[in-house]
């Protein structure tokens, strides 16, 4: 999901094994490096070289795990971890509400984590015109992965359009609610600005 980039450290759940968290450390390590020279010289200006050299690690690495410059920004953990938090979540439980505590409840760990990273990858995407059609790639995924799973908890068969829809208007809600932090100087309170969003979907398209 491209609205917010995780770490193993900011997801206490669910737990991953040694392989798998020294994989997404190496990929941290790769981001961290991208976006301190994305800062330093801009987008355009960084070469997938520079950012290997400042890792420490050589370009097919960084190939290896981005294919291409444009995920580095946008590929991070959160869909894998969302799916595992979305199938943990008690059965019966309202759609809606599930969403709510598998979206908005590790964002507040990540935020917490991670803000200047989350700062910058939302400029980013504000600036590069490249990385913003490709986003919308990423939330499509996003948004399979998801609606997959509501379709097994609700037993809905796969690929119904009215789970499809929901699950669009809420992750386009999350999208528009970053969009608003970000265009506002990251001031704004961004855990509360998602809860408002979702509120906003749940009592209706009403103004």
């Amino acid at each position: 999901m491209a609205a917010a980039p995780t770490t193993p450290e900011a997801l206490p759940e669910p737990k991953l094994g040694l392989r798998e968290r020294k994989k997404i450390q190496t990929r941290q390590a790769i981001r961290r490096a991208a976006y301190r020279l994305f800062k330093e010289q801009g987008y355009d200006a960084t070469p997938v070289d520079q950012i290997a050299a400042a890792a420490d690690i050589s370009p097919s690495t960084v190939f290896r795990y981005f294919p291409t410059k444009e995920d580095i920004v946008l590929t991070d953990e959160y869909d894998a971890m969302m799916e595992a938090a979305l199938r943990a979540r008690p059965p019966g439980e309202p759609a809606m509400e599930s969403i709510r505590h598998t979206v908005i409840d590790p964002l507040c760990h990540v935020f917490a984590s991670e803000r200047e990273e989350m700062v910058e990858r939302t400029k980013l995407l504000q600036e590069v015109p490249a990385l913003r059609a490709r986003a919308s790639e990423s939330q499509a995924e996003s948004g399979r992965i998801l609606a997959e799973v509501l379709c097994e908890r609700t037993g809905r068969p796969s690929g119904d359009v009215e789970v499809e829809v929901v699950v669009g208007a809420v992750l386009g809600g999350f999208q528009a609610a970053l969009m608003h932090w970000a265009r506002n100087g990251n001031e704004e309170d961004l855990i509360a600005l998602m809860e408002q969003a979702l509120d906003v979907l749940i009592r209706g398209l009403t103004l």
